[in-house]
Protein backbone atom coordinates (compact mmCIF):
# COMPACT_ATOMS: atom_id res chain seq x y z
CA UNK A 1 0.00 0.00 0.00
CA UNK A 2 2.83 2.41 0.82
CA UNK A 3 4.43 1.73 -2.55
CA UNK A 4 1.11 2.30 -4.32
CA UNK A 5 0.56 5.63 -2.54
CA UNK A 6 4.14 6.69 -3.25
CA UNK A 7 3.64 6.01 -6.96
CA UNK A 8 0.39 7.96 -6.98
CA UNK A 9 2.16 10.92 -5.40
CA UNK A 10 4.98 10.80 -7.94
CA UNK A 11 2.53 10.68 -10.87
CA UNK A 12 0.06 13.33 -9.76
CA UNK A 13 1.79 16.35 -11.31
CA UNK A 14 2.15 14.87 -14.78
CA UNK A 15 -1.40 13.49 -14.60
CA UNK A 16 -2.77 16.92 -13.76
CA UNK A 17 -0.88 18.50 -16.66
CA UNK A 18 -2.10 15.90 -19.18
CA UNK A 19 -5.69 16.13 -17.91
CA UNK A 20 -5.73 19.92 -18.19
CA UNK A 21 -4.15 19.77 -21.66
CA UNK A 22 -6.77 17.34 -22.96
CA UNK A 23 -9.65 19.36 -21.49
CA UNK A 24 -8.20 22.57 -22.95
CA UNK A 25 -7.91 20.94 -26.37
CA UNK A 26 -11.54 19.81 -26.29
CA UNK A 27 -12.66 23.25 -25.05
CA UNK A 28 -10.82 24.95 -27.92
CA UNK A 29 -12.69 22.91 -30.51
CA UNK A 30 -16.06 23.06 -28.74
CA UNK A 31 -15.78 26.86 -28.65
CA UNK A 32 -16.20 27.00 -32.45
CA UNK A 33 -18.94 24.38 -32.71
CA UNK A 34 -21.94 26.72 -32.73
CA UNK A 35 -20.28 28.90 -35.36
CA UNK A 36 -19.81 25.82 -37.53
CA UNK A 37 -23.44 24.78 -37.12
CA UNK A 38 -24.66 28.26 -38.01
CA UNK A 39 -22.82 28.01 -41.35
CA UNK A 40 -23.12 24.27 -41.85
CA UNK A 41 -23.38 24.43 -45.63
CA UNK A 42 -20.25 26.57 -45.96
CA UNK A 43 -18.29 24.34 -43.57
CA UNK A 44 -19.29 21.23 -45.50
CA UNK A 45 -18.20 22.87 -48.76
CA UNK A 46 -14.86 23.71 -47.14
CA UNK A 47 -14.29 20.15 -46.00
CA UNK A 48 -15.54 18.85 -49.33
CA UNK A 49 -12.66 20.66 -50.97
CA UNK A 50 -10.19 18.46 -49.08
CA UNK A 51 -8.99 15.38 -50.97
CA UNK A 52 -10.78 12.23 -49.88
CA UNK A 53 -7.56 10.60 -48.55
CA UNK A 54 -7.00 13.63 -46.30
CA UNK A 55 -10.55 13.43 -44.95
CA UNK A 56 -10.16 9.71 -44.32
CA UNK A 57 -6.84 10.20 -42.51
CA UNK A 58 -8.39 12.86 -40.24
CA UNK A 59 -11.54 10.82 -39.63
CA UNK A 60 -13.82 13.44 -41.18
CA UNK A 61 -17.32 12.33 -42.19
CA UNK A 62 -19.01 15.19 -44.03
CA UNK A 63 -22.48 13.68 -43.56
CA UNK A 64 -22.20 13.81 -39.74
CA UNK A 65 -19.75 16.65 -39.23
CA UNK A 66 -22.29 19.26 -38.08
CA UNK A 67 -23.97 16.98 -35.52
CA UNK A 68 -22.41 17.20 -32.09
CA UNK A 69 -21.38 13.54 -32.10
CA UNK A 70 -19.97 13.75 -35.61
CA UNK A 71 -18.01 16.91 -34.82
CA UNK A 72 -16.75 15.47 -31.53
CA UNK A 73 -15.66 12.22 -33.16
CA UNK A 74 -13.44 14.27 -35.49
CA UNK A 75 -11.68 16.23 -32.74
CA UNK A 76 -11.53 13.20 -30.47
CA UNK A 77 -8.70 11.68 -32.51
CA UNK A 78 -6.40 14.45 -31.28
CA UNK A 79 -7.48 13.84 -27.69
CA UNK A 80 -6.71 10.13 -28.00
CA UNK A 81 -3.29 11.02 -29.37
CA UNK A 82 -2.57 13.02 -26.20
CA UNK A 83 -3.98 10.24 -24.03
CA UNK A 84 -1.86 7.62 -25.78
CA UNK A 85 1.32 9.65 -25.17
CA UNK A 86 0.41 10.03 -21.50
CA UNK A 87 -0.21 6.29 -21.13
CA UNK A 88 2.92 5.31 -23.04
CA UNK A 89 4.98 7.64 -20.85
CA UNK A 90 3.53 6.09 -17.71
CA UNK A 91 4.07 2.57 -18.98
CA UNK A 92 7.64 3.14 -20.13
CA UNK A 93 8.67 4.92 -16.92
CA UNK A 94 6.82 3.03 -14.21
CA UNK A 95 9.35 0.18 -13.99
CA UNK A 96 12.42 1.82 -15.53
CA UNK A 97 12.52 4.95 -13.37
CA UNK A 98 14.14 3.12 -10.44
CA UNK A 99 17.25 2.56 -12.54
CA UNK A 100 17.11 6.09 -13.93
CA UNK A 101 16.74 7.65 -10.49
CA UNK A 102 19.29 5.28 -8.90
CA UNK A 103 16.82 3.83 -6.40
CA UNK A 104 16.67 0.27 -7.77
CA UNK A 105 18.91 -1.18 -5.05
CA UNK A 106 16.89 0.54 -2.32
CA UNK A 107 13.60 -0.79 -3.70
CA UNK A 108 14.63 -4.35 -4.47
CA UNK A 109 16.11 -5.06 -1.02
CA UNK A 110 12.72 -4.42 0.56
CA UNK A 111 10.85 -7.53 1.82
CA UNK A 112 8.44 -7.55 -1.11
CA UNK A 113 8.45 -9.69 -4.20
CA UNK A 114 9.11 -8.25 -7.63
CA UNK A 115 5.62 -9.28 -8.65
CA UNK A 116 4.25 -7.15 -5.79
CA UNK A 117 6.33 -4.22 -7.04
CA UNK A 118 4.88 -4.57 -10.52
CA UNK A 119 1.38 -4.89 -9.05
CA UNK A 120 1.69 -1.65 -7.08
CA UNK A 121 3.21 0.32 -9.95
CA UNK A 122 0.73 -0.88 -12.55
CA UNK A 123 -2.22 -0.26 -10.23
CA UNK A 124 -1.00 3.29 -9.61
CA UNK A 125 -0.61 3.95 -13.34
CA UNK A 126 -4.06 2.49 -14.01
CA UNK A 127 -5.56 4.65 -11.25
CA UNK A 128 -4.08 7.80 -12.75
CA UNK A 129 -5.32 6.95 -16.23
CA UNK A 130 -8.81 6.23 -14.88
CA UNK A 131 -8.77 9.52 -12.93
CA UNK A 132 -7.68 11.41 -16.04
CA UNK A 133 -10.44 9.91 -18.14
CA UNK A 134 -13.12 10.45 -15.49
CA UNK A 135 -12.28 14.13 -15.03
CA UNK A 136 -12.02 14.59 -18.79
CA UNK A 137 -15.37 12.91 -19.39
CA UNK A 138 -17.14 15.06 -16.80
CA UNK A 139 -15.60 18.20 -18.30
CA UNK A 140 -16.49 17.42 -21.92
CA UNK A 141 -19.99 16.31 -20.91
CA UNK A 142 -20.52 19.75 -19.41
CA UNK A 143 -19.10 21.42 -22.53
CA UNK A 144 -21.30 19.35 -24.81
CA UNK A 145 -24.42 20.24 -22.84
CA UNK A 146 -23.55 23.93 -23.13
CA UNK A 147 -22.78 24.10 -26.86
CA UNK A 148 -25.28 21.55 -28.19
CA UNK A 149 -27.83 22.79 -30.70
CA UNK A 150 -29.88 19.59 -30.71
CA UNK A 151 -30.30 16.50 -28.58
CA UNK A 152 -27.71 13.76 -28.91
CA UNK A 153 -27.28 10.23 -27.59
CA UNK A 154 -25.60 10.28 -24.19
CA UNK A 155 -24.88 6.56 -24.55
CA UNK A 156 -22.97 7.02 -27.80
CA UNK A 157 -21.15 10.03 -26.35
CA UNK A 158 -20.06 7.85 -23.42
CA UNK A 159 -18.96 5.01 -25.72
CA UNK A 160 -16.85 7.41 -27.78
CA UNK A 161 -15.12 8.71 -24.66
CA UNK A 162 -14.66 5.20 -23.27
CA UNK A 163 -12.43 4.38 -26.24
CA UNK A 164 -9.88 6.79 -24.77
CA UNK A 165 -9.50 4.49 -21.77
CA UNK A 166 -9.17 1.40 -23.96
CA UNK A 167 -6.50 3.00 -26.15
CA UNK A 168 -4.61 4.20 -23.08
CA UNK A 169 -4.69 0.68 -21.63
CA UNK A 170 -3.13 -0.67 -24.81
CA UNK A 171 -0.33 1.91 -24.83
CA UNK A 172 0.25 1.58 -21.10
CA UNK A 173 0.78 -2.16 -21.57
CA UNK A 174 3.00 -1.63 -24.63
CA UNK A 175 5.07 0.92 -22.72
CA UNK A 176 5.62 -1.41 -19.78
CA UNK A 177 6.54 -4.32 -22.06
CA UNK A 178 8.98 -2.26 -24.11
CA UNK A 179 10.67 -0.76 -21.05
CA UNK A 180 11.57 -4.11 -19.46
CA UNK A 181 13.76 -4.95 -22.45
CA UNK A 182 16.05 -2.00 -21.73
CA UNK A 183 18.71 -2.39 -19.05
CA UNK A 184 19.13 1.39 -18.78
CA UNK A 185 16.41 3.57 -20.26
CA UNK A 186 17.70 7.11 -19.73
CA UNK A 187 14.68 8.94 -21.16
CA UNK A 188 11.19 7.66 -21.90
CA UNK A 189 9.96 10.62 -23.93
CA UNK A 190 11.72 9.79 -27.23
CA UNK A 191 10.55 6.20 -26.94
CA UNK A 192 6.97 7.20 -26.15
CA UNK A 193 6.73 9.79 -28.91
CA UNK A 194 8.33 7.46 -31.44
CA UNK A 195 5.95 4.56 -30.77
CA UNK A 196 2.78 6.64 -30.43
CA UNK A 197 3.35 8.93 -33.42
CA UNK A 198 4.56 5.99 -35.49
CA UNK A 199 1.37 4.01 -34.87
CA UNK A 200 -0.75 7.13 -35.30
CA UNK A 201 0.75 7.84 -38.73
CA UNK A 202 0.38 4.19 -39.71
CA UNK A 203 -3.28 4.43 -38.71
CA UNK A 204 -3.72 7.56 -40.82
CA UNK A 205 -2.18 5.80 -43.83
CA UNK A 206 -4.38 2.75 -43.27
CA UNK A 207 -7.49 4.93 -43.19
CA UNK A 208 -6.77 6.07 -46.73
CA UNK A 209 -7.10 2.52 -48.11
CA UNK A 210 -10.38 1.29 -49.49
CA UNK A 211 -10.42 -2.21 -47.99
CA UNK A 212 -8.61 -1.68 -44.68
CA UNK A 213 -10.41 -4.17 -42.45
CA UNK A 214 -7.33 -6.36 -41.95
CA UNK A 215 -4.81 -3.51 -42.00
CA UNK A 216 -6.58 -1.79 -39.09
CA UNK A 217 -5.26 -4.46 -36.74
CA UNK A 218 -1.79 -2.89 -37.09
CA UNK A 219 -2.66 0.38 -35.33
CA UNK A 220 -4.61 0.58 -32.04
CA UNK A 221 -5.83 4.03 -33.09
CA UNK A 222 -7.99 2.33 -35.72
CA UNK A 223 -9.55 -0.28 -33.43
CA UNK A 224 -12.47 2.04 -32.69
CA UNK A 225 -14.20 3.44 -35.75
CA UNK A 226 -16.24 6.47 -34.68
CA UNK A 227 -18.64 6.19 -37.61
CA UNK A 228 -19.40 2.61 -36.61
CA UNK A 229 -19.87 3.58 -32.94
CA UNK A 230 -22.28 6.40 -33.83
CA UNK A 231 -24.28 4.16 -36.15
CA UNK A 232 -24.40 0.99 -34.05
CA UNK A 233 -23.91 2.31 -30.48
CA UNK A 234 -21.27 -0.36 -29.90
CA UNK A 235 -17.79 -1.59 -30.77
CA UNK A 236 -16.51 -4.01 -33.38
CA UNK A 237 -15.86 -7.23 -31.41
CA UNK A 238 -12.82 -8.40 -33.39
CA UNK A 239 -10.84 -5.22 -32.68
CA UNK A 240 -11.97 -5.11 -29.06
CA UNK A 241 -10.74 -8.69 -28.55
CA UNK A 242 -7.46 -7.87 -30.29
CA UNK A 243 -6.89 -4.89 -27.99
CA UNK A 244 -7.58 -7.03 -24.92
CA UNK A 245 -5.16 -9.70 -26.20
CA UNK A 246 -2.41 -7.10 -26.70
CA UNK A 247 -2.87 -5.80 -23.16
CA UNK A 248 -2.87 -9.30 -21.65
CA UNK A 249 0.18 -10.44 -23.64
CA UNK A 250 2.18 -7.26 -22.96
CA UNK A 251 1.49 -7.35 -19.21
CA UNK A 252 2.31 -11.06 -19.00
CA UNK A 253 5.63 -10.50 -20.81
CA UNK A 254 6.41 -7.58 -18.50
CA UNK A 255 5.87 -9.68 -15.36
CA UNK A 256 7.87 -12.60 -16.73
CA UNK A 257 10.90 -10.53 -17.76
CA UNK A 258 10.95 -8.14 -14.79
CA UNK A 259 10.78 -10.93 -12.23
CA UNK A 260 13.76 -12.70 -13.78
CA UNK A 261 15.96 -9.89 -15.13
CA UNK A 262 18.99 -8.44 -13.36
CA UNK A 263 18.25 -4.87 -12.29
CA UNK A 264 21.23 -2.67 -11.44
CA UNK A 265 21.28 0.84 -10.12
CA UNK A 266 23.10 3.35 -12.28
CA UNK A 267 26.59 3.90 -10.86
Amino acid sequence: MNMYLHELKSMRRSTLIWTCAMIALAALYFSVYRGIVSDAAGFKRLLGGYPEPVRAALGISIDNITSLLGFYSMIFSFVTLCGAIQAMNLGASVLSKEVRERTADFLLVKPVSRAAIVNAKLLAALTMIAATDLVYYLAVSLMASIVKTADYSGQVFFLINLTLFFIQLIFLAIGVAVSVFFAKLKSVLPLSLGVVFGLYMIGAIIAVGKDNTAARFISPFKYFDMTYIIKHAGYEPSYLITGAAIVAAAIAISYFIYVKKDVHAVS
